[in-house]
Parts: C-alpha cells; structure tokens; sequence
C-alpha cells in the first residue's frame, strides 16, 4: 500500500519530484526551522497554545523539508514529504510530525488545542525532531544522497 502512495505522490502535479541536491536549501530550512521553534517557544511564553502548535508543526516539517532538499527531491504535499521519509528513515522518525499535524489541523481549523501541558511536551518533542534532523543533514555522505535518490527513483511515475 505505502508503494502505491508513493508512486501516487510522484503522479501528483505538486507531489514528489526529483530534482538537484540542494545543500544551501537544506541549510536555509533548517535556520527557518530553529527560527520556528524560537517563534513557537515565546508563543507558549505568552499563553498562545494554539499558534505555538500550529508554529511547531512548521518547524518540524522546515526540518524535514531540509533532508528532502539535501538529497535533491522537491515536494509540495506536505502528506507525500512525510511519506517520502518515512520510506527513507523509517516510520519512527516521523511519528512525532505525523502526531503533531493532527494537532496542527485541530487547532488550526477547529479552535482545538492541547492542555499548557500537553502543548509543552510538543516543544520539546519539536526540539529533539529538529536536532535530529540537523544532525542527519548535516552527516549526509554523497553514497547516502545516490542512496536516497536512488529508493524514490524507483517509485517515480514513467508516464509522468
């Protein structure tokens, strides 16, 4: 089923694409997501659960979104990106934005959000995803990019 939507997401006109690896992208999300997280961090400060969430989900995805662009695959769906590396990197590392986008959607369209709590584990978890995805762009060897690239391929639509 995940091979299907894969190759689903390659079909799409906003979806997955290959494209050139792009290092001085992948930095520029990654100082967007520590930015996000800083901005996500003073709206908790000052009591603001809802754009503290909605803000934490975007630092997660910036993050994300920089080990796409390290290893050249371009994407506007937000569900193919998440999709792509969990393929990639395993379904573990993205539990935490799979997780944290439903909250996401719930505060963002319904006026739901978490306990001061619960919103204050989301920024923690949201730091720990955002180092870790620092950390694996940053360590990224070129075999591990044609490695990366090479997995997608397979899923890339031939009549597209």
């Amino acid at each position: 089923m995940r091979n299907e939507k894969l190759s689903w997401c390659f079909g799409l006109r906003d979806g997955l694409r290959i494209a050139e690896p792009s290092e001085r992208l992948a930095k520029s999300y990654l100082n967007e997501a520590r930015s996000s997280l800083h901005t996500a961090e003073k709206n908790f400060l000052g009591g603001d659960m809802l754009w503290t969430t909605v803000v934490l989900y975007y630092a997660e995805y910036y993050a994300l979104y920089a080990f796409l662009q390290r290893i050249g695959i371009k994407c506007e769906n937000h569900f193919c990106s998440i999709l792509a590396v969990s393929r990639l990197l395993g379904k573990e590392r993205v539990g935490t934005i799979i997780d944290h986008k439903s909250k996401r959607i719930d505060a963002q369209y319904y006026m739901k959000t978490g306990k001061r709590g619960q919103v204050e584990k989301m920024l923690c978890d949201a730091k720990v995803f955002v180092s870790w995805f620092d950390r694996i762009v940053s360590n990224l060897s070129q075999k591990d990019i044609e490695d990366h690239r090479h997995v997608l391929k397979s899923f890339e639509c031939k009549d597209s």
